[in-house]
C-alpha cells in the first residue's frame, strides 16, 4: 500500500459511522414530521379547523359586547388562519413523541448519570412548556381581553382582526411556554458547571429585576400581562434553584460520588 493511500483509508474508516448518524437523524425527523402530518389530518377531521379556531378565539368572544365578532380583513385569511391554528395544535400534539425521538437519537452517545440526567429534562421541559400555555390561555388571555374592553371608548367599536389577534395569541403560547422552562434551563446550568447553587441564589435579585423587564418588552403593553409572565417567572426560578440541588445530586458521575464521600 503506497503512503498516499492512508489518508485514504483514516478517511474511510470514519466515514461509515458519520453517514450512518446521518441516516439515523433523517428517520427520526421523517418520523417526526409524520407523527405531526397525523396528528394535523387527524384534528382536521375532528374537531375541524374552524372548530380549533373557535376554541383559540373563545376568550376574546367571550368578553366583547354582544353580537360582536371578530373580523377578517384578508381574502384568505377566514381559511389560512384557522389552518395555521390546525398546524400548530398539531405540533404541541406531536411534541412528546418528537422529543423521544430526540432522545432517542442522543441517547446512544450519553454517560449512564448523563441518561438519568436527561430524560427527566425531557419530560420536565414537555410539562412546563404545556403548563405555561395552558396558564397562558385560561388566565392571561382572558384577562388581556377583559382589560383591552374596559378602557375601550364607547364609541369605539371592538372588533379585532382575526390574523392580528392569531399573532399576538401566539406569540404569547411562545413567550409563556418558554418562560416556564426557567427551572429546566437552571437545573442545566448548574449541571454543566457554569453556575453553581450558591450563585444562583446570589443572583436572585438580578433576574427577578430581569423577568420584569423582560415582560415588560415581550408582553403587549399593559400591567395584567406583565404581572402574569413576570411572578410566575421568579417563582419557578426559585424551583429550579431546588431542582438543581436534588438532580445533581442524582446525576452525578461515578467518580464524582465518590469524591464527594471522600
Amino acid at each position: 500500500m503506497s503512503s498516499g493511500d492512508a489518508p485514504r483509508d483514516e478517511l474511510e474508516g470514519t466515514e461509515q459511522p458519520f453517514v450512518s448518524h446521518l441516516i439515523e437523524l433523517r428517520d427520526r425527523m421523517i418520523r417526526a414530521l409524520v407523527a405531526i402530518g397525523v396528528v394535523f389530518g387527524a384534528l382536521c377531521f375532528w374537531p375541524g379547523i374552524g372548530g380549533l379556531y373557535d376554541l383559540i378565539a373563545a376568550p376574546m368572544t367571550a368578553n366583547l359586547p354582544p353580537g360582536t365578532k371578530l373580523i377578517a380583513t384578508n381574502v384568505f385569511s377566514p381559511f389560512m388562519v384557522p389552518l395555521k391554528i390546525t398546524l400548530m395544535a398539531a405540533f404541541l400534539v406531536a411534541l412528546p413523541y418528537v422529543l423521544y425521538q430526540v432522545w432517542a437519537f442522543v441517547a446512544p452517545g450519553l454517560y449512564s448519570h448523563e441518561k438519568r440526567l436527561v430524560l427527566p429534562l425531557v419530560v420536565s421541559s414537555t410539562t412546563l412548556f404545556f403548563i405555561g400555555v395552558a396558564f397562558c390561555y385560561k388566565i392571561v388571555i382572558p384577562a388581556l381581553t377583559r382589560f383591552i374592553v374596559a378602557v375601550t371608548p364607547a364609541s369605539v367599536n371592538a372588533a379585532p382582526d382575526i390574523e392580528q389577534y392569531f399573532g399576538t395569541v401566539l406569540t404569547l403560547f411562545l413567550v409563556f411556554g418558554i418562560a416556564f422552562e426557567v427551572p429546566v434551563a437552571v437545573v442545566v446550568l448548574a449541571r454543566i458547571g457554569i453556575v453553581t447553587v450558591e450563585q444562583l441564589r446570589q443572583f436572585r435579585g438580578y433576574f427577578i429585576v430581569g423577568a420584569f423587564i423582560v415582560a415588560a418588552i415581550v408582553t403587549p403593553p399593559d400591567i395584567v400581562s406583565q404581572l402574569s409572565l413576570a411572578i410566575p417567572m421568579c417563582l419557578l426560578y426559585e424551583i429550579g434553584i431546588i431542582a438543581a440541588q436534588v438532580l445533581i445530586r442524582r446525576s452525578q458521575a461515578p467518580d464524582a460520588e465518590t469524591d464527594a464521600k471522600a
